[in-house]
């Protein structure tokens, strides 16, 4: 039947655009680079319109990039294999073996925002983080057309039409390398790309200036996409099978909530504050 044979979708990964031998390009570091190279675009022109200095994006871009790939790193090693790190702490410095984290990206790119604005009190925290959660949603859609290119962050068993066999995969079971899966990583990329789009949308509107509404916004639609996708993606901490929720799911209700609550206050007029 038609649904068997598209069932039947082979991937085999593809992580190397390109191999020169000395240097090798890879999917994901381009899904990165692009993504923050689209994102600094973005910014550019926020600041532009907004009469900030654009000449402070350079510093931004080097804290975003610190804090996001520090707390991503530091997240997988401290919230899926703590233990598997602890017996070997100089393989943390390993990143180029995969093992990032979005929470822990999430946490280090907003520790780094604090830090930044300390040193720029014309861009207070949350109108900054306002406007890079519109192309942090677009770099994370990038990221994870990134790991399906990888063949990971697995989805569980499926038999609906768009399903995968990664044959390609690493790090697990030969079942399920010949297994249709859920593409859950398209699934995840999908959902930041209608984030993207509807931050776009309200950031062209009123809603830039409540303060705190852009960012609360990105939080629950993020997390909470990613809440929902994890009831279909293999569990990454062993022995996490039995759990009732995963740690994705875990570490997504509080983000979740503080999403909530920042939209909420924002709707309120608590964080209005047009051209400040």
């Amino acid at each position: 039947s038609p649904v068997t044979l598209l069932a039947q979708i082979h991937w085999q990964g593809w992580e190397v655009l390109l191999d020169l031998g000395f240097f090798k390009l890879r999917w994901y570091s381009l899904m990165f680079v692009v993504g923050f190279w689209l994102g600094f675009g973005f910014m550019r022109r926020c600041f532009k319109a907004e009469g900030r200095k654009v000449e402070d994006l350079d510093g931004l871009l080097v804290a975003l990039v610190l804090g996001t790939m520090i707390g991503a790193r530091l997240g997988h090693v401290l919230f899926y294999e703590p233990a598997r790190y602890l017996a070997d702490p100089i393989s943390i410095l390993y990143i180029w073996q995969g093992g990032l984290a979005s929470h822990g990206g999430a946490i280090g790119c907003a520790l780094a925002i604090w830090l930044y604005c300390r040193r720029h009190p014309d861009q207070p925290f949350l109108w900054l983080l306002d406007r890079l959660v519109v192309p942090v949603a677009f770099t994370g859609a990038l990221i994870r057309v990134g790991n399906f290119f990888n063949s990971e962050i697995l989805g569980t068993p499926s038999d609906l039409p768009w399903a995968v066999v990664f044959s390609g995969a690493k790090g697990v079971p030969e079942a399920l390398r010949r297994t249709p899966l859920h593409p859950a990583q398209l699934y995840e990329s999908l959902a930041y790309l209608v984030t993207w789009l509807v931050l776009r949308w309200r950031y062209a509107g009123p809603d830039r200036d409540r303060r705190g509404y852009l960012s609360g916004l990105f939080f629950l639609l993020v997390f909470g996409a990613r809440f929902g996708i994890e009831f279909v993606k293999l569990r990454q901490v062993e022995g996490a099978d039995e759990w009732p929720l995963s740690m994705g799911q875990l570490l997504s209700i509080p983000v979740v909530l503080l999403g909530l609550w920042l939209v909420l206050r924002a709707r309120r007029g608590a964080g209005t504050t047009a051209g400040a």
